[in-house]
């Protein structure tokens, strides 16, 4: 025989709990809501602060760039005036070294009209002196013969044929120079004896 089922007992109104929303149709629960809204306010404010941190770094950053910007180009015009006061401090040393020949050329000059003999004596006197200066300032006088050509001295003005000599020794300065090695403010003009 067949059973019937159970009939089932209506539901107790205070026992009832309603059922569960439907969140399918795009309804969102107030709860949710409150929990988003709290979550985008979070992000919100964290963002606004991060992007307030960034603003305030990157202002920074922008200051002191320019600080060193600044520093960088009261440096370069500090240098440029002191490189100026250093060259006219060495023209003017450099100017002082030549006085006192300008002032023995002229002594000889004035002793010329009165013995005209004195002249060569005073000519020669004023040259070692001006070549005193130029050892000074760092630029000996070279004007040695019967050495070795070395082309960072000397300068070949003319060729010989001397059978006496090594061939390429100096033979004849035909003009001094000044200086030293690396240094040279002229090279000396010589004479060289042909190499075979």
């Amino acid at each position: 025989m067949a059973t019937e089922p159970e009939p089932v007992p209506p539901p107790d109104e205070a026992d009832a709990t309603p059922p569960p929303e439907d969140r399918t149709d795009g309804r969102p629960d107030d709860i949710q809501n409150d929990v988003q809204n709290d979550v985008q306010d979070d992000a919100q404010k964290d963002g606004a602060r991060r992007d307030d941190d960034v603003r305030k770094d990157l202002a920074e950053a922008q200051d002191a760039w320019r600080r060193a910007l600044a520093d960088l180009d009261n440096l370069r015009k500090r240098h440029a005036r002191e490189l100026e006061e250093s060259r006219q401090t060495e023209r003017a040393r450099t100017a002082s070294e030549w006085l006192p020949v300008l002032d023995h050329l002229e002594l000889a000059l004035a002793h010329a009209r009165s013995d005209p003999s004195s002249v060569l004596k005073g000519v020669e006197a004023v040259r070692d002196q001006a070549v005193g200066v130029l050892a000074r300032l760092g630029y000996p006088r070279q004007e040695e013969s019967g050495v070795p050509f070395d082309p960072n001295r000397h300068e070949v003005v003319r060729v010989v044929d001397d059978p006496d000599t090594e061939p390429g020794t100096v033979v004849e300065v035909l003009r001094p120079g000044y200086g030293q090695d690396g240094r040279q403010l002229r090279p000396m003009a010589v004479a060289v004896s042909r190499r075979e």
